[in-house]
């Protein structure tokens, strides 16, 4: 499998890429997501809105997103020892939909995570 971003990212970021891309039957119900996150991981995201202490229900989301995401293109990616921000275009099987995310990062795991997304194209596009 090629990596979808650079090798300058920091590696939770690499491993976080991985698991997205590596599809559902890969996905073994989030063990590989879940070491990569905060015990008390903080997420915003466009349909769930802002969630402290949101692994559980990130994990829980991105199942879905894994099971219906056709390929992942980068568009553009920053890294610094602090976090990171990724523009990527997923293909969905109603057509392609453009997300951002921004992380940050704490003991080498994801301790905030900002998604940005048209959540209604999202799910009309067939995204769950």
């Amino acid at each position: 499998m090629t990596d979808i971003v650079s090798p300058s990212a920091p590696e939770p970021v690499q491993q976080y890429y991985r698991v997205l891309t590596a599809g559902a039957d890969a996905f073994d119900e989030g063990r590989g997501l879940r070491v990569l996150l905060s015990d008390h991981l903080d997420f915003t995201g466009s349909l769930a809105g802002h969630r402290s202490d949101a692994t559980e229900g990130f994990v829980h989301g991105a199942a879905g997103f894994i099971s219906t995401v056709r390929s992942i293109g980068v568009i553009r990616e920053v890294h610094d020892e602090h976090g990171s921000a990724v523009l990527y275009d997923a293909e969905m099987p109603g057509g392609t939909v453009r997300f951002a995310e921004f992380f940050t990062f704490r003991d080498n795991v994801i301790e905030t995570l900002n998604l940005h997304y048209d959540g209604p194209d999202y799910l009309a596009k067939g995204g769950r």
